[in-house]
């Protein structure tokens, strides 16, 4: 799972009231949630672009991958449009085999990866 690490969001242009804090602790749960269903799940939290895409394509050469999702944050915020692109292109070549799926909110993240997985 790739998500923006919540030290780098800016909190004041998203649609819903969040803080990092509360924004750690929904990433720790989807996490938690999708290894209490077996899954061997974990966040990859990247920064706005300067070292992301290098951070994602090591993430890519350590492991294979049967699924990967892009958090909400990343891909709904119209700023950081290029680096939604940017990583969707790293999967299709660092992952090729791998599903690829989205959530619509923190809490849908396991169903998302059910979806494919």
């Amino acid at each position: 799972m790739i998500g923006l690490d919540p030290k780098v969001v800016d909190y004041s242009h998203l649609p819903v009231k969040l803080d990092e804090s509360t924004l750690r602790a929904g990433l720790a749960a989807d996490e938690k949630r999708l290894r209490d269903l077996g899954y061997d799940a974990r966040w990859l939290l990247v920064d706005r672009g300067e070292t992301a895409e290098a951070v994602v394509a090591a993430a890519f050469k350590e492991k294979t991958f049967d699924c990967v999702l892009i958090g909400a944050g990343i891909r709904t915020i119209p700023p950081l449009f290029i680096l939604f692109e940017k990583l969707i292109n790293l999967v299709h070549e660092g992952a090729p085999h791998a599903h690829i799926c989205f959530n619509t909110v923190p809490e849908d993240t396991a169903a998302s990866v059910q979806r494919w997985v």
